[in-house]
């Protein structure tokens, strides 16, 4: 029996060719021609006013906060349930870290609680697009704008998902995408800016080269490239940039399978909603998924736990996922408790996360879902299936 892993990386076809390609050009290191290319293929499909292609999704929210000039005392609000490189970023440039609870339905930023911690040092609200959901984004804009607030959008879990048809990552001030080989679409590691104000392009560009206007020298511009600012050297090989191309090319096809096997569990799983044992994810009205990944919240850690090790026996792996930031060790420096945000505690500790991925297929799916459903068969002692389960 052939093990389904949580994650893992599928080829789009194209990669052999295009890496031959960069090998023969002798032209290796970034910023050429499939840098070139991938960034116009993401700006052609999704918009925002100019992609600047990464070494990851770390570094393009480090960017973003050295553009907007993070300082010590300037406070960053965002939600405890994300990956520490949301506040990492943010955290080295000096600022005050202001968690926020998350909304139970979608694990995404709850608006009402965000609009509570504004104060008058808040400079940015950080939406993490969890699971590539979001909220109505509109109603955080004109929040934002109210109090003269940027919003980055941490959307590293959301490539080819939409709020209100305009991609995600390219409606607040930046987007910061992620091509980690844990998403559909990777390149080992990689990731891209989405610059959305036309105030910050040319900063974004000098940042992003060592702090050199070295992008300006190449367009003729300037007669010689210099150090005009802070910066680091953000921007990955030629390599790595022409296997993101090969699984830009793939995306369509790579998230129509996602979505399939994300839709066949959620026909498995509902009878087990229904029956109040599972919560499963919930999609806003406003926002089209890439069903990036699927989860979902059990009624205890202990049957998390217990569903994670009999899902393991059958060669299936599974998973929970981020530790609250505001109650690991880091967050408890900055002076929070373990528990200061009751819905994103209690929904990390019940979360489970399923294999969703372009590699699989709809076997595999209903081979996970009949491996869950026996899983609760045996703790309810009722027949082999979904459909009639009883508390």
């Amino acid at each position: 029996m052939q093990e389904i892993r949580l994650h893992t990386s599928v080829l789009g076809g194209e990669e052999e060719a295009l890496l031959l390609e960069v090998l023969e050009s002798k032209k290796w290191s970034g910023n050429g021609t499939f840098t070139e290319r991938c960034e116009m293929w993401l700006q052609e499909q999704y918009g925002g006013l100019r992609v600047l292609l990464t070494h990851s999704c770390t570094a393009a929210l480090e960017m973003s906060a050295m553009l907007l000039g993070i300082s010590e005392g300037d406070e960053v609000i965002l939600p405890s349930f994300t990956h520490p490189s949301t506040a990492n970023a943010f955290l080295l440039r000096g600022a005050k870290l202001v968690f926020v609870d998350v909304e139970p339905e979608t694990l995404t930023l709850n608006y009402a609680e965000v609009e509570r911690a504004i104060t008058p040092r808040t400079k940015v609200i950080i939406p993490v697009h969890y699971a590539g959901m979001a909220g109505d984004l509109n109603v955080l804009l004109k929040l934002a704008q109210k109090h003269s607030i940027a919003v980055v959008e941490d959307a590293a879990q959301a490539l080819h998902s939409f709020h209100r048809g305009k991609a995600l990552g390219t409606i607040g001030t930046f987007g910061c995408l992620s091509f980690h080989d844990t998403k559909h679409i990777g390149c080992g590691e990689g990731g891209a800016l989405i610059v959305n104000e036309q105030q910050y392009l040319e900063r974004a560009e000098n940042i992003r080269e060592k702090g050199t206007n070295r992008f300006a020298f190449l367009r003729g511009e300037v007669s010689k490239y210099e150090w005009v600012d802070v910066g680091s050297s953000y921007i990955p090989s030629e390599f790595v940039a022409a296997v993101l191309l090969a699984q830009l090319h793939a995306t369509e096809r790579f998230t129509k399978t996602c979505l399939s096997l994300w839709e066949t569990y959620t026909e498995y799983c509902t009878p087990l909603a229904e029956a109040g044992h599972v919560q499963l994810p919930g999609i806003p009205g406003t926002c089209t998924h890439n069903a990036h990944l699927y989860y979902m919240l059990l009624e205890n850690p202990e049957t998390r736990d217990a569903l994670i090790e009999h899902l393991k026996k059958e060669k299936i792996q599974s998973a929970f996922h981020f530790v609250p930031l505001h109650s690991a060790p880091m967050g408890q420096l900055l002076g929070y408790g373990p528990d200061d945000f009751p819905v994103t505690q209690e929904s990390a500790k019940r979360l489970l996360r399923l294999p969703c991925h372009p590699g699989m297929t709809q076997a595999d799916a209903k081979r996970v879902a009949d491996t869950v459903s026996s899983f609760y068969a045996q703790k309810y002692v009722t027949k082999k299936s979904f459909v009639g389960i009883a508390p």
